[in-house]
């Protein structure tokens, strides 16, 4: 028998993925399954992006590449990110990886030893946890309540630090709840963490999804800017899931210790998706307004259908693509109201409690999926309470 390390126990998962497959093996059998658990736009990559990255195939875009990426999709980083951010930065401070889950993974191993503390949103991304258990850290976590907003009390977070503490996360848009952190609370938090010996992550990987307001990042703050790392990527903004491509913007510090990370790991990000990501920010915009503009729209409709269905309340996320109802007073949990929902109505969506103990009572529905197909979740969800 094959004896795994320590650290494997302790390393968790991304349940939407069990339940993706849960949810094909009942169509498998036959089910009609309605689609509100995975994470990813219902839309194709644009034509304009598909079209480099076949023409980078055709043009030889298939050998190794520099390990932090190539220079001319960092200087079209550099162009977007000043824009929507309006944060300076040099190229050689970005580094390219096959998806934002790399940034995450590659920050947390770089600087978290055993017993150092991250402060990380709860409920949040399942991978910050994960990842900060399998190093030996330890994950303490801001409780983002439903009455701030589906925000942490920022009168709390100086309470939280202590010594210990390397690291913070912060996530704007957010996954699950849709929230966003606005201009005065992110002036709040950068005070906090302008005297303190605290990397920030900030996961700004939903920032083109708002449907109120402007971005909001904590990298417009300069007395931070020698301790911020920045996530993004374009596997939501651009339909580019499969692609695999994200980037990370990083300290000039770290730049030397996570490029090593990333050549004794995958050497580097493909070649060809690099090219068509160059594409996707050069070319037009017009498929991502269009996008956010439909998200908009079907976002508005599940959230006065969930609020029209007896024993559930809904907040409206301001970004993001999802929505995270409270179904505390239909009487079971949220786990069980999940999984019952998948088995008995065809509805696949996740427990608040895959994204943290703070998500008990929750749960979880992406709306990247057709109006008639949330119309008739909406319909099977009723159903369904009104049984229990």
């Amino acid at each position: 028998m094959i004896e795994l390390a320590n650290r494997m126990s302790r390393l968790g998962t991304e349940t939407a993925f069990e339940v993706l497959a849960k949810a094909k093996r009942l169509e498998a059998q036959g089910k009609d399954i309605i689609h509100l658990q995975i994470g990813e736009p219902d839309f194709d990559t644009p034509e304009n992006i598909i079209n480099a990255g076949k023409s980078a195939l055709d043009n030889g875009y298939t050998h190794y590449n520099p390990s932090t990426g190539y220079e001319d999709l960092k200087e079209e980083i550099k162009k977007y990110s000043k824009e929507v951010r309006d944060h300076d930065f040099d190229t050689n401070q970005v580094i390219v990886t096959s998806g934002g889950k790399p940034i995450m993974f590659y920050t947390i191993l770089a600087l978290i030893d055993p017993g150092d503390e991250v402060l990380y949103p709860n409920p949040g991304f399942p991978i910050y946890e994960s990842m900060i258990n399998f190093v030996g850290g330890m994950p303490i976590p801001l409780k983002l309540e439903e009455k701030l907003g589906y925000n942490f009390d920022i009168n709390k977070l100086e309470k939280l630090i202590t010594d210990k503490t390397k690291l913070i996360i912060i996530n704007s848009p957010n996954n699950p709840c849709g929230s966003t952190i606005n201009q005065e609370s992110m002036h709040k938090i950068s005070e906090i963490l302008a005297n303190k010996n605290i990397t920030i992550l900030a996961d700004e990987i939903y920032s083109q999804f708002l449907y109120e307001g402007n971005h909001e990042s904590i990298s417009n703050y300069t007395k931070l800017k020698e301790k911020i790392i920045i996530l993004d990527g374009f596997s939501k903004s651009y339909s580019m899931t499969g692609w695999r491509i994200g980037y990370g913007i990083f300290p000039e510090s770290l730049v030397d210790p996570i490029s090593k990370l990333i050549t004794n790991s995958n050497s580097c990000t493909a070649s060809f998706t690099q090219i068509a990501a160059i594409e996707a920010l050069k070319g037009s915009q017009e498929s991502v307004k269009l996008m956010v503009k439909e998200f908009k729209s079907r976002r508005d409709l599940i959230v006065k259908g969930l609020n029209s269905i007896n024993n559930i309340t809904c907040s409206t996320p301001s970004g993001a693509f999802y929505v995270f109802p409270n179904v505390s007073k239909t009487g079971i949990s949220s786990e069980e109201f999940a999984d019952r929902l998948l088995n008995e109505k065809g509805v696949a969506t996740l427990s608040g409690e895959s994204f943290g103990e703070e998500g008990k009572g929750y749960i979880r529905l992406s709306f990247a999926n057709s109006k008639k197909n949330i119309s008739e979740a909406l319909n099977r969800i009723e159903l369904f309470t009104k049984n229990l």
